[in-house]
């Protein structure tokens, strides 16, 4: 009975965004244990940043597929991290909608790594996979280089792939940092409900209820003036500033 490689697949992902949402592109580098690497590199011309970032991570497992083995998933995405080890199963649990009850992004791929994981977790423990998160643009050399080979698909510049022995790969892909801890999440800052929405045309100042309705009047209107208005102090300032009274202000109704 053949054993499996006790040392693990080195896997490098990363994806890039010009625009978010805009053209994209992802990158890949697989080190095998036996000495040999593999870049691959894909591009979408209307996605995301977190969308690629996935897309590389799951086009990595399953190139590798049900070969046996540990694998090491090198990311500085905390979005794939944290979705792919504490998030996902609430969604699933929730039928993919998240805690306050909306869509969860890119259900489609989350379902996709899942199958990815799901299939590797049936080879057994020994083929378990690990997650390092890598900070990007650190110098790390096997995340710089997915990071090239993302921004060059994401650009559709022509970019050249290596896939050859471990010994003639020109990136020290086996340099790894320490483990890093993932940087702490950023609390959600809810936006202010706004009072009011304001435009002036000309003399005459106007208050609407939503931004569309604004927006519907001073769009293509050279010299109109608009704003948000968070109170009713907020939006007397606004008014004076434009040099209108308060009273004078017409109320639009439409939404």
């Amino acid at each position: 009975m053949t054993q499996s490689n006790p040392y693990p697949i080195t896997v490098f992902a990363d994806g890039a965004c010009s625009g978010n949402p805009g053209p994209g592109g992802w990158g890949v580098v697989i080190a095998y244990p036996e000495g040999q690497v593999e870049e691959y590199g894909g591009r979408d011309p209307q996605t995301t940043n977190n969308r690629m970032e996935m897309v590389a991570v799951i086009h990595a497992l399953n190139r590798i597929g049900t070969r046996p083995g540990p694998i090491r998933i090198c990311t500085d995405s905390t979005y794939v991290i944290r979705g792919i080890t504490q998030w996902v199963w609430g969604w699933r649990n929730r039928d993919w909608k998240t805690a306050e009850g909306k869509d969860v992004n890119n259900q489609d791929l989350w379902q996709a790594m899942l199958q990815a994981t799901g299939a590797r977790a049936k080879l057994g423990p020994e083929s378990k996979i690990q997650w390092k998160y890598v900070r990007g643009h650190s110098g790390i050399p096997g995340n710089e280089r997915v990071d090239e080979i993302a921004v060059a698909f994401s650009k559709a510049v022509p970019f050249q792939l290596y896939r050859g022995p471990l010994l003639s790969y020109p990136i020290a892909i086996h340099d790894l940092p320490e483990d890093a801890e993932l940087p702490e999440m950023r609390p959600k800052v809810e936006k202010k409900a706004a009072f009011s929405y304001l435009s002036l045309l000309g003399s005459t100042a106007m208050r609407h209820r939503t931004w569309a309705s604004c927006e519907r009047r001073v769009k293509g209107q050279p010299g109109a003036k608009f704003k948000k208005a968070a109170s009713p102090e907020e939006e007397r300032s606004i008014l004076n500033s434009w040099g209108v009274r308060p009273e004078d202000v017409r109320d639009d109704i439409s939404r």
